[in-house]
């Protein structure tokens, strides 16, 4: 059965960062300029969090660390449907794509 994930994820003739997961909503990521779009994302989630202390008021908490993430989740998401499939809920592979 895993044979069979492997072989879905590694067909890739479009050339896709990421494809479409095989259980759920989303994407995971193929290529390895997906993996390096994944690990900056994590990489500037880390240091903005870094940015926060217990002392931090809520308003200094909101603009460095709130607002960098939302921008940010929402640059990763427009960047995976660029350089993705076509997201779709989906439930395993298809007949036609086994």
């Amino acid at each position: 059965m895993q044979n069979k994930y492997i072989d879905y994820y590694k067909n890739n003739p479009e050339g896709y960062w990421f494809k479409r997961k095989l259980y759920g909503y989303g994407w995971v990521p193929v290529r390895w300029q997906g993996w390096v779009t994944i690990s900056v994302w994590l990489l500037l989630v880390i240091v903005f969090s870094l940015t926060l202390d217990e002392s931090s008021p809520p308003r200094e908490v909101v603009f460095t660390f709130v607002m960098p993430m939302v921008f940010l989740t929402g640059l990763l998401i427009r960047i995976c449907y660029k350089k993705g499939e076509k997201p779709r809920w989906q439930w395993g592979l298809n007949e036609k794509e086994k």
